[in-house]
């Protein structure tokens, strides 16, 4: 019997395991369970914290779920793909040291057997096992991204914009155009996006990976 796992992340090694100089890639349509919020991530008692510890009971909820009573169709095992994070400032000015004005969307991506009928499944089930959980403030969408430039960056978070400075050098200098807080057909404002592979309990600030992507447009 075949008990391997899927892991997205290396069996999709072009979204998640770039080399740290930008390249091209076009993201295809993916399903997500997504939390929007705002304010400082770092604050323990903030928005934020509670919207990853939401994100992971659903996700591992799901991953559980044909322990649990739960049997969706085509359900293969798998491994939790990791957190990421949709970022913005609303003012023009973009700042991103005044954490406390960070608004995001913070997601993991599901298998492709998520259905509606699996994730409100899953939020019941969350809410009767943790009750202090408000399961209201997440949602399934299937995010199509599009065309992107990315980057991995190694180091701490406050040190991103030595990556981003390459990955915007490298858009100019390769006829695309940068395509932040444009809006797509389907309404969603394109965002700075973040993917985080490390575990930051057990990780050296110096040491975390995380992947960068900006939205880009092909320069007239």
């Amino acid at each position: 019997m075949d008990t391997k796992k899927l892991d997205y992340k290396k069996e999709y090694k072009d979204l998640y395991l770039p080399k740290q100089k930008p390249v091209v890639v076009d993201i295809p349509a993916m399903n997500f369970i997504m939390v929007n919020g705002s304010g400082n991530p770092n604050d323990p008692c903030g928005e934020y914290q509670k919207a990853v510890e939401l994100l992971y009971g659903l996700s591992y909820t799901i991953k559980m779920s044909k322990r649990n009573g739960c049997e969706p169709k085509d359900y293969f095992d798998y491994v939790v793909p990791p957190l990421e994070g949709l970022w913005w400032i609303e003012e023009k000015t973009m700042d991103f040291t005044q954490k406390s004005k960070f608004s995001w969307t913070s997601m993991i991506r599901q298998p492709e057997f998520v259905t509606n009928e699996v994730f409100q499944w899953a939020c019941e089930e969350l809410k009767r096992k943790k009750p202090e959980i408000d399961t209201s403030k997440a949602y399934l969408e299937t995010f199509s991204e599009g065309l992107c430039v990315q980057m991995m960056h190694i180091g701490p978070f406050d040190d991103e914009s030595k990556t981003i400075k390459l990955i915007e050098t490298y858009i100019s200098e390769n006829n695309f155009k940068n395509a932040i807080s444009s809006v797509q057909p389907d309404g969603r404002i394109r965002r700075h996006h973040e993917i985080y592979l490390s575990d930051l309990r057990k990780t050296a600030p110096e040491r975390l990976k995380t992947v960068l992507r900006h939205p880009v447009v092909k320069a007239d």
